[in-house]
């Protein structure tokens, strides 16, 4: 199976009550020959609109994230936990995160088969990783997941966009440096992949279109 089916078949998933407080399902975003995956929560409201991952706010800080480690959001691969909007954008529970993920994060990771995962955030972390690991303490260490990934924990920029002074300093620099981790690591296990492009990739552009 492609990705392309993939999505056509998430695009008709209604197997859990977040489908029908939001405009439709998000899949992901990028190359699906990128040996890095980064995995978010959820969409959030601007994500819901426009069908594509991590483009509102905390997107947009991911970009710039990304660009000062020299990556692109159209050479590597983006996607979230969940696909639907939670109403009021409400934090997924553990049995609500791991639903869909086993449905659709799982199948997507075994058509990718990525070299490394950047997990954003608790809620990839809990998945990925396990429930009693936190962000704040397990961010920049890498760990092995139940599926043989090799994963490193971050803060999920939306975290960011709550900070301020020296606190958002801290955690901007921590970012960067858990970002050139993944990459460089990325890079030894796939030697020869461009994990950036000339220009920032115009994510709004791209997906004007279900908006």
């Amino acid at each position: 199976m492609k990705l392309v089916e993939l999505e056509t078949q998430l695009s008709q998933c209604d197997a859990c009550a977040f489908r029908k407080d939001c405009f439709a399902p998000v899949g992901w975003h990028g190359n699906p020959e990128s040996p890095i995956v980064f995995v978010g929560e959820g969409p959030g409201g601007v994500e819901d609109q426009y069908g594509c991952p991590l483009i509102g706010p905390s997107g947009q800080l991911l970009d710039r994230a990304l660009w000062a480690a020299k990556m692109t959001r159209d050479r590597v691969l983006t996607t979230n936990i969940i696909k639907c909007r939670p109403k009021n954008n409400r934090t997924p529970d553990i049995a609500e995160a791991s639903f869909c993920a086993q449905l659709w994060l799982e199948k997507e990771l075994s058509i990718v088969h990525p070299k490394v995962i950047v997990a954003l955030g608790g809620v990839a972390l809990h998945y990925l990783g396990n429930a009693d690991m936190r962000i704040t303490r397990d961010r920049g260490q890498w760990f092995r997941t139940a599926q043989g990934y090799d994963c490193i924990a971050i803060y999920h920029p939306a975290y960011l966009l709550r900070l301020v002074g020296h606190d958002l300093v801290k955690a901007k620099w921590d970012v960067y440096y858990d970002l050139i981790a993944a990459r460089e690591r990325a890079e030894k296990l796939a030697p020869g992949y461009q994990f950036m492009s000339e220009e920032p990739t115009k994510l709004f552009t791209l997906y004007k279109k279900r908006y």
